[in-house]
């Protein structure tokens, strides 16, 4: 069964690499016109959406700052007439130990809850004004790391990906009757640049040992999922949390 999203306008953060791009193209690839945020990475994100040739534009935020997501979302609904699919992918994965000193552990927490956690919570704040009266649906990228948790140098990031957690739930019980619904994925290790550093420390082995089905996730294996949800055939599981890690945490 081939998904149709023609008429879909998606805005996808975090889009020029990674899960985020596989994400842009897969919902490209079934007819969405996409919103394709980037930071850094401006000329992979104009090539992507150039490509699509379906109308589909790149858009530049820095989401440290919480007014720059306000902005992107406005500038990406006036570009495409609306905004009907928010996909929030962006983040980083930084480390600090508690023990490494308080102002570096304090740079980086608060970096991290606003990229990951605070832009996210923005950005669906905008798509709930957006979306009322219309409808529209909400993906929140997650992480195992809300369940299970992470390491010690890892405490903000997994926070930050609790923190959205519950605000898929919450937005999914609190917004249901106008027509929103809201969903988390959380993804394990996935072979991305975000993740690469830390696959040079501890080694594929390490982590690829962790896995029942013994291979690392890729973001093709998360993106046919989104496209699954912005179809609407998975709107009676609002609320819920997907988990794809291979096997590697089961709750």
């Amino acid at each position: 069964m081939k998904i149709d999203l023609e008429g879909v306008r998606a805005l996808v953060t975090g889009a020029s690499s990674g899960i985020g791009e596989a994400i842009s193209v897969t919902l490209a690839g079934c007819g969405a016109v996409v919103g394709v945020h980037y930071n850094t990475g401006g000329e992979k994100a104009r090539r992507l959406a150039d490509g699509f040739a379906n109308g589909s534009k790149a858009f530049g935020a820095d989401l440290a700052d919480p007014g720059a997501a306000r902005g992107l979302f406005a500038e990406a609904a006036e570009a495409f007439g609306g905004i009907d699919l928010l996909v929030n992918n962006a983040g980083i994965f930084m480390p600090a130990h508690p023990g490494g000193g308080h102002e570096a552990w304090m740079e980086t927490w608060e970096s991290t809850i606003a990229i990951n956690l605070t832009s996210a919570g923005v950005l669906c704040r905008e798509a709930i004004d957006h979306f009322s009266g219309r409808g529209g649906r909400i993906v929140n990228i997650a992480s195992r790391a809300a369940f299970r948790g992470e390491t010690a140098e890892y405490l903000a990031y997994a926070a930050s990906k609790g923190g959205m957690i519950s605000l898929s739930r919450s937005i999914a019980r609190s917004f249901g009757k106008e027509g929103i619904k809201s969903f988390a994925i959380a993804p394990g290790y996935v072979r991305t640049p975000m993740t690469e550093e830390y696959l040079a420390e501890h080694g594929d082995w390490m982590v690829a040992n962790e896995l029942a089905l013994g291979e690392m996730t890729a973001p093709g294996d998360i993106a046919p999922l989104v496209a699954f949800i912005a179809s609407g055939m998975l709107d009676h599981a609002t609320g819920c949390t997907i988990d794809i890690n291979g096997g590697s945490y089961i709750h």
